[in-house]
């Protein structure tokens, strides 16, 4: 069963290079961000281990969220590999989310 892990500038890098990696960007005072986390929670369990659910706080890793561009969050991205394959602005249903990923994943 997979879980939602949040990263950092630290640890970005290493944790996103490689496999299928569903990343929010978001931010304590943002209220949508805040309806998506139990969505992401949900994708997380339903997608278990063959794709790592995390989450970017732009408040605290501000060069990572420059660095993909983000201008509105929540801002979810699918990464492949290091590379972006889909992207979301706003919040999301499950279904959506589990999708871009089984597509990410090539099933």
């Amino acid at each position: 069963m997979g879980s939602v892990q949040h990263l950092n500038a630290d640890d970005f890098a290493g944790k996103t290079s490689t496999g299928v990696v569903l990343i929010d960007f978001w931010a304590e005072w943002c209220g949508p961000c805040r309806m998506l986390g139990p969505v992401l929670e949900q994708v997380a369990t339903e997608v278990g281990d063959k794709a790592l659910i995390a989450k970017v706080n732009v408040d605290e890793a501000q060069e990572i969220a420059v660095k993909y561009g983000v201008r509105s969050i929540p801002a979810i991205f699918v990464l492949k590999d290091g590379n972006v394959v889909e992207q979301f602005v706003g919040v999301q249903d499950r279904t959506k989310l589990v999708n871009a990923i089984n597509k990410a994943l090539g099933s």
